[in-house]
């Protein structure tokens, strides 16, 4: 659990410094009509974390019977407020688990429909840290479209020369 959970709080420090640069007269900006705002992206990135306790502590995530209810952040302040709850929170539920929780099988479903069954560790990486990877891609192109700097991710970039 604890080389997992080092690897999620360096992907979250690498994500913070990505979403303390979203301005807030952006939150509305959209690269095309299909395409969430930068807002919505951003906060949707900052509430992946929170999947962590139903990832380890739940079986299952049956898309049936969940209530989703997105977040409603308007401003960077709001964003991060958020994001660094979902960290210090997804980080309590790693700390309270064992590595014996992680080898449990974990299924994603829609009631008889089965999207995906394994491990939770796999779930971790996949359904939480990969998935924010993923949106943190998508954000960098938002951002370098919108002249937003990038900060370093896994080395420099070309507005920050580490």
């Amino acid at each position: 659990m604890e080389s997992l959970l080092a690897e999620f709080q360096m992907e979250a420090k690498t994500t913070r410094n990505m979403l303390e640069r979203i301005p807030d007269d952006k939150f509305d900006y959209k690269p095309h009509d299909k395409s969430f705002s930068m807002g919505k992206l951003a906060s949707h990135i900052a509430e992946i974390p929170g999947w962590v306790e139903v990832s380890i502590e739940a079986d299952e995530l049956d898309f049936a019977t969940y209530k989703y209810t997105p977040p409603d952040v308007k401003n960077n302040e709001e964003l991060l407020a958020f994001f660094d709850k979902s960290i210090a929170d997804a980080s309590e539920v790693f700390k309270r688990n064992s590595d014996e929780k992680l080898k449990e099988n974990w299924t994603m479903r829609q009631g008889d429909t089965v999207y995906f069954s394994t491990h939770k560790a796999g779930v971790i990486r996949s359904f939480v840290l990969s998935h924010i990877i993923h949106h943190r891609g998508q954000l960098s192109v938002y951002m370098r479209i919108n002249e937003i700097p990038l900060p370093s991710v896994y080395g420099p970039t070309a507005d920050e020369q580490m």
